[in-house]
């Protein structure tokens, strides 16, 4: 159950940066309103609260994170943005993913 846990606040994570992040790119690249980038901002500085919800020390933590980014972030453009992942995106994610969880789910003694 702990990795379960683990694997949703990596996941909540990653929406509230890069949902935050795309509304500040919404407001500050595709002329939408101010209020967009205040949201966003908020949403970002949430994630920052939710990635110390995990067990691990930063450095551990926020490595890890990075594989989870990079797979959301190609799973959000995607729905999102109509971008469509070619076969070395998703190979790349799925070697970060794989990476990340040797790092943090790997058995220590």
């Amino acid at each position: 159950m702990m990795i379960v846990k683990s694997l949703l606040v990596f996941i909540l994570a990653g929406f509230c940066e890069i949902g935050g992040g795309y509304l500040v790119w919404l407001w500050a690249k595709e002329d939408k309103p101010f209020w967009y980038g205040i949201v966003g901002g908020i949403i970002l500085a949430f994630y920052g609260v939710v990635a110390t919800w995990q067990p691990a020390g930063f450095g551990r933590v926020y490595a890890t994170y990075g594989g989870f980014f990079i797979a959301l972030s190609l799973l959000w453009a995607w729905y999102v943005d109509g971008f469509k992942p070619d076969r070395y995106d998703i190979i790349g994610a799925i070697i970060a993913l794989i990476g990340v969880g040797i790092i943090y789910y790997a058995p220590r003694s």
